[in-house]
Formats: structure tokens, C-alpha cells, sequence
């Protein structure tokens, strides 16, 4: 064989040989796993929420795996933490798309940090799963329905509502003051909704104030609130703030209820705050751990086995964000993004740890709610309120 007729058969093999490399790399990851992403609050103020978020979706892919995968395939969940920052959730959000191929993607926890990161999702074409984001904007926006949004949980309006519903009917609150959190977007939309329905109920707002996240020195405005003699205080925030905010307030003789959202549910929260001070707080919640149900208590051994403590409400909806997604997958029959957004979208009758989950046509989950009472630094269970 001649020398010229030797070089074009070695560059040849060359060529095949990288090529088939080249594919091998790929189609091997592609044939044995599906990467999902994680863009969670890990460290920065709501920490613990993301903390328990993916803890909760963890587990869910820890068993799914171990009972076979999807597709035949394994779940590679790739974390990214946003820090508890709009700016790094968005940075989170692009990491895990551009970077990690991930064909869908679970979080943000707060709702400022996933409305900012939304835009790479609906640009890139990969759909998310929030578990934990109550603002309407995440998923319904201008109008219009984000096609690659979906959640989990409820939105502000119910748990806004089901809260002044609360107040109004089982506390026979006449008057109400609320503290916003001016920084958040959750907090705003909670105290919108709750001012609307316990106004519609007959009730009156004596008091609107308004602080922002890492304040330390709450004792100004809530001794303008008590001025106002309100029967009950509305402070939709989240733990950090909101454990400083009732132990200030309970140490200026404030004794009427305190009432929140799902932003209380955290342990640090008795931590700062203290458990005598929560004692007649109250807040708005997703599930009880204390819920007989067989697929709840399930579901709490195997967190308490994994991690040691009982799971919050961010745990199960971080479980059941993993849930909807695998549901998705084995429906499409595919780990093609565009084809588990579709499912996603036809998601009903499905049964997670929070109930029996369908999903609207704006992508929001109809479900229940429930109302805890904090006891001595316990939550109890108080009420169940159905959509």
C-alpha cells in the first residue's frame, strides 16, 4: 500500500476513532442517566428553607433510583445554590442549563429569587418545578400563562384568604394590622390577599407598616402598631425577620395573635423568637407532619431516617416538585425537555405527600391548606382548609 494511500487510511481512523469517542461520551451519560437541576437557597437568609427543599427532592430521587430510575434510567440531581439572592438565582438558574444539560430544573424556594431567574427558563426552553414559590407572577403573568413555570404549592391569594378567613371566623378578629416585608414579593402578595378578603369579611386594617429583610430593630414600628389596638397582627415574612419581629413585640407587651404564612415554618424560627414569645401565633401551611394519613407518615420516617429530624413543610414539597417531575417524565415517555413541559402541564389526580395534586391551566396546583398553632415551641395542627 502506498505511503499517500497509508496517511488517508490513518487519518481516517483517527477521525472514527474520535468520533465514536466523541459519541460514546455522550450517548453513555444519555443512556444511563437524566441530569435534573436544583436552583436552591443552600446558604444566605431563608437558608434552612432551601436546605429542606432539596433535602425533600433528594430523597425522592434517592428512592426513585433505587427502585429502578425512569426510563430505565437514573436521576443525576446537580445542586446550585443561589445563595438566597435574586442575582445569584439567576446565575444558578443559567449554570445548571448552559453547564450542567439538565433537562428540567426544581426551585427557586423564595419568590423574588424565582421570578428572577424564570426569564433564562422560558428563553432557554427548560422547564421548573418551584416547590415552594406562592406569587401568582411565578407561573401567570401579563396575562398570559409561562409556558416552562410550574409548582407544587399554593399560591398567595389561597393561603392570603385562608389566613383572614382565619382571623375572621375562628379568632372573631374585628381589626387587623399588618407588617410587610417590603423586600420580598412574597411577603407583599400575602398581605395584598389578606387585606382584600378580611376587609370582604367586614373586617378593618388600623395599621400597614413595613420593614425589609436583615432589619434587627423592629421595636419603632410595633410600637405604632400597638397604638392602634389591633386584634390581630399579620406578618407575612419569613423566619429570619419574622423570630425577631414576635420576640420585640411580645417584650412590648403585645399579646394579641400573631398570624403568617409559610415563610414561619422553619425551626430557626423558635430559635430567635423563643417558644414562649410564638405562643397564639399562627401561620398558614402546606401539611402536618402530625397528619395521620398513611402516605404523610410515610413519608416523615423515611425524612427522619435520612436526615434525622421531622421534615417541614418545605421537605414535603420538595419531594412531592420531584414526584410531579418523574410523573412527568413517565408520561412523556421521554427525558426530551419540551416533552416533559407538556406533561407537566397535564398533570391531575396525582398523589403527594400534600394531597391530590392537579394542575390549572395557569399551572398552579388546587389543593388544601392547613392552619398550625405554635404551642410552647411546637406546631399543632389547628385546621384543614379545602380550596
Amino acid at each position: 500500500m502506498s505511503k499517500k494511500w497509508l496517511t488517508v487510511l490513518g487519518l481516517a481512523i483517527i477521525v472514527t476513532m474520535v468520533a465514536v469517542l466523541a459519541a460514546g461520551c455522550g450517548s453513555d451519560t444519555a443512556s444511563t442517566q437524566i441530569n435534573v437541576g436544583g436552583n436552591f437557597e443552600m446558604t444566605g437568609g431563608v437558608a434552612t428553607f432551601g436546605q429542606s427543599s432539596a433535602n425533600g427532592a433528594n430523597l425522592a430521587f434517592k428512592q426513585i433510583n433505587a427502585a429502578g430510575g425512569v426510563l430505565g434510567k437514573q436521576i443525576n440531581f446537580v445542586i446550585a445554590d443561589n445563595k438566597s439572592e435574586p442575582a445569584e438565582s439567576t446565575n444558578a438558574m443559567t449554570k445548571l442549563i448552559s453547564e450542567d444539560k439538565v433537562v428540567a430544573i426544581l426551585g427557586a424556594v423564595a419568590s423574588s429569587n424565582t421570578l428572577a431567574a424564570s426569564q433564562v427558563s422560558e428563553d432557554s426552553k427548560i422547564p421548573f418545578i418551584t416547590p415552594t414559590s406562592t406569587n401568582p407572577k411565578v407561573t401567570f403573568d401579563n396575562g398570559k400563562v409561562k409556558p416552562y413555570a410550574f409548582r407544587s404549592c399554593f399560591i398567595d391569594p389561597f393561603q392570603g384568604t385562608v389566613m383572614a378567613n382565619f382571623a375572621s371566623r375562628t379568632l372573631k378578629a374585628k381589626t387587623a394590622a399588618i407588617y410587610i416585608d417590603n423586600s420580598s414579593d412574597y411577603s407583599k402578595g400575602l398581605a395584598e390577599f389578606f387585606e382584600k378578603a378580611f376587609v370582604a369579611n367586614g373586617g378593618t386594617i388600623v395599621s400597614k407598616e413595613a420593614f425589609l429583610q436583615k432589619d434587627q430593630d423592629f421595636k419603632a414600628t410595633l410600637t405604632k402598631i400597638k397604638a392602634t389596638n389591633p386584634d390581630v397582627i399579620y406578618v407575612p415574612g419569613y423566619y429570619q425577620e419574622v423570630g425577631l419581629i414576635v420576640k420585640q413585640a411580645r417584650a412590648l407587651d403585645i399579646t394579641v395573635p400573631m398570624m403568617g404564612g409559610d415563610g414561619w415554618d422553619s425551626p430557626k424560627l423558635v430559635e430567635i423568637a423563643g417558644a414562649a414569645a410564638l405562643n397564639n401565633g399562627y401561620f398558614s401551611n402546606h401539611y402536618s407532619p402530625e397528619d395521620k394519613d398513611a402516605k404523610v407518615q410515610k413519608f416523615v420516617a423515611d425524612y427522619k431516617a435520612e436526615y434525622g429530624q421531622v421534615p417541614d413543610a418545605l421537605a414535603a414539597l420538595g419531594y412531592d416538585a420531584a414526584l410531579m417531575l418523574v410523573d412527568a417524565i413517565k408520561r412523556a415517555n421521554s427525558d426530551d425537555p419540551q416533552k416533559i413541559t407538556d406533561a407537566l402541564a397535564q398533570t391531575k389526580d396525582l398523589a403527594v405527600v400534600t394531597g391530590t395534586l392537579t394542575l390549572n391551566d395557569r399551572h398552579d396546583p388546587v389543593k388544601s391548606a392547613v392552619v398550625i398553632e405554635m404551642k410552647d415551641g411546637k406546631q399543632v395542627f389547628k385546621e384543614k382548609v379545602n380550596p
